[in-house]
């Protein structure tokens, strides 16, 4: 059992003849029970500090475990976004490639037709002038045939003269017609 300030301040001791002096054994009884009450209560604080000290450091171990707890999330979070966004990156790339490629196809496609239109346009021109030729050598085959018809009929002569005349000139601007 413990000693209380109370219990050394009301202890009284029993008296003898060659006892000590009661007023300096009482004086002395107060002292130390001041001193015993002061340290009781000095070791009280700091128990009660202790005990806030311990809340404080539970409390700062339950922050601690919860940051610990967000940067691992954090962490893993940043990770995913990292995968994501390569993933997201190589989908773009993947379709930027097909895109470019469907445009090269359809660039290729396009010349192809261009060179189809050219080789038939060649093949027109080829085909006009024929067929320009052809007209030119029936008409001047005409015209030969109609000069030897002329040389009996005046009034065929007047009409091929006309004809290879050419075609009449435009008037000049200020000048004789």
């Amino acid at each position: 059992m413990r000693i209380t300030p109370l219990d050394i301040r009301n202890h009284r001791f029993p008296r003898s003849l060659s006892g000590y002096a009661r007023e300096e054994v009482d004086a002395f009884l107060r002292m130390v029970s001041e001193d015993y009450e002061g340290a009781l209560r000095e070791i009280e604080r700091l128990r009660q500090d202790l005990a806030r000290q311990k809340a404080r450091v539970e409390d700062l171990s339950a922050n601690e475990k919860t940051l610990q707890a967000t940067l691992t999330t954090a962490q893993q979070l940043s990770e995913d976004l990292k995968r994501t966004a390569a993933k997201e990156a190589e989908i773009l790339v993947s379709q930027a490639e097909v895109k470019g490629e469907k445009i090269l196809d359809a660039a290729h496609r396009r010349a192809a037709r261009l060179a189809e239109d050219i080789r038939e346009m060649r093949l027109m021109r080829v085909r006009l002038a024929a067929a320009v030729r052809r007209a030119i050598e029936s008409h001047l085959g005409m015209l030969a045939g109609l000069e030897a018809e002329a040389e009996s009929d005046p009034l065929l002569q007047e009409k091929i003269a006309y004809l290879s005349q050419g075609p009449p000139q435009p008037p000049r601007p200020g000048g004789d017609p």
